[in-house]
């Protein structure tokens, strides 16, 4: 269908031990439709499994980074270099945290100065600001974080409305308010219920904004180690019972179409991620 937007969910794990076990691919979102081709938080693995997916990085026109920790930024470079054609043209759009282009009191700068200039565009990204790509309108969201300028992203897509993404965050009064009306939020929720992290998403926070927001469809990502254990599939349908909104968690390699209806697509789920867990 004309305008549809598909999302490629390259990865699904986060946090310290889900990347450096690999447990779960970190390896970001996918983010397509006519004339866009965008690269949502590349962690590790985000250049070998677009690849292994026939995703080209050379087609890309846009990389975000919501934020300098390396499960969401440690191959932004080299798709930069794969956008920018190996640096030689000058062409597509970065979008990254403030921390992310100039560091902070809490990291480095997590994407080179050299690879910065390398594109056509650099846009540091703010809560509250708004921008297009690619005739893509785009707004930043607010996170409560242990990187304090860590953003999260809403896209308008085409004719067939909002989708979002939350990035990692705790929950906060107000939250809800950058994501009222999107029809598909994607939230990254690092621990099951009743196992709270500081700066990090559990699923009875995930409860509250689902509830507060009321999207047509919610997604759980960005799944830790003790989120992978407890069961993400299990945790989704806590959220379901409690919202009556539906939710599933992401799988590696899923695909969502965002078109007159949401569709989800598992052809593409890795070996050791049960296609039975989705369903």
């Amino acid at each position: 269908m004309d305008n549809e937007t598909k999302l490629i969910m390259l990865g699904t794990g986060g946090g310290r031990y889900a990347t450096i076990t690999q447990r779960r691919r970190t390896a970001g979102i996918r983010i397509m439709q006519e004339g866009v081709d965008f690269h949502l938080d590349p962690g590790p693995g985000a250049l070998i499994y677009s690849i292994n997916e026939n995703l080209s990085p050379q087609k890309l026109n846009a990389v975000f980074v919501s934020h300098c920790h390396p499960d969401h930024y440690t191959d932004a470079e080299v798709l930069i270099e794969a956008m920018t054609h190996g640096t030689t043209s000058e062409r597509g759009t970065l979008v990254a945290a403030k921390s992310v282009l100039n560091g902070s009191s809490t990291c480095e700068p997590s994407i080179s100065k050299y690879h910065q200039k390398a594109v056509k565009r650099t846009i540091e990204a703010v809560p509250r600001m708004k921008f297009s790509v690619n005739n893509v309108d785009v707004s930043v969201t607010e996170t409560r974080h242990t990187d304090p300028d860590a953003v999260g992203f809403r896209f308008q897509s085409s004719k067939f409305g909002d989708f979002a993404y939350t990035s990692d965050t705790e929950y906060f009064e107000g939250i809800d308010r950058h994501y009222r009306g999107t029809r598909l939020l994607i939230l990254c929720v690092m621990r099951p219920t009743g196992k709270p992290w500081k700066g990090h998403m559990t699923t009875d926070d995930a409860v509250k904004i689902v509830e507060e927001t009321r999207p047509e469809q919610a997604i759980l990502t960005h799944l830790g180690m003790q989120m992978l254990q407890k069961g993400p599939q299990q945790e989704a349908r806590r959220i379901q019972e409690k919202t009556k909104i539906p939710t599933v968690a992401a799988v590696d390699g899923m695909e969502v179409t965002l078109g007159e209806k949401i569709h989800f697509q598992t052809s593409r789920i890795q070996k050791n991620q049960n296609l039975s867990e989705f369903l």
